[in-house]
């Protein structure tokens, strides 16, 4: 089965984003099912996979971005502009590695599939 891991990248600081929250939920079949639940480490990644031995699906990866950046002293409106961002994502490669990385400012994000 496929292997998801992902890293989140602070570029308005141009730093790796440590302590960023995150959630994975396979949302096919339904209902939704919360997968994993975690926070980047100092280097913007997970320790190791977020999920092994997924199955074919789609998914989606929540990360809290608002929260990180209220840490980091940033200055947010209320509400933020961007408070969660979510990611969804398919596997269709049942031995795939799905890397699935996050770049974020307050105003911006971006994603891809990695290596």
């Amino acid at each position: 089965m496929a292997t998801i891991t992902t890293h989140v990248l602070d570029t308005s600081a141009g730093r790796p984003a440590a302590g960023v929250r995150f959630c994975l939920e396979r949302v096919a079949p339904d209902p939704c099912e919360v997968l994993a639940r975690g926070a980047t480490n100092i280097d913007g990644r997970c320790d190791g996979p977020v999920l092994q031995d997924a199955p074919i699906g789609t998914y989606e990866l929540h990360f809290s971005v608002a929260a990180y950046f209220r840490g980091q002293g940033v200055v947010l409106s209320d509400p933020p502009f961007l408070d969660r961002v979510t990611l969804r994502f398919g596997i269709a490669e049942a031995d795939g590695h799905y890397h699935v990385p996050l770049w974020m400012t307050p105003w911006s994000y971006g994603t891809y599939r990695g290596s």
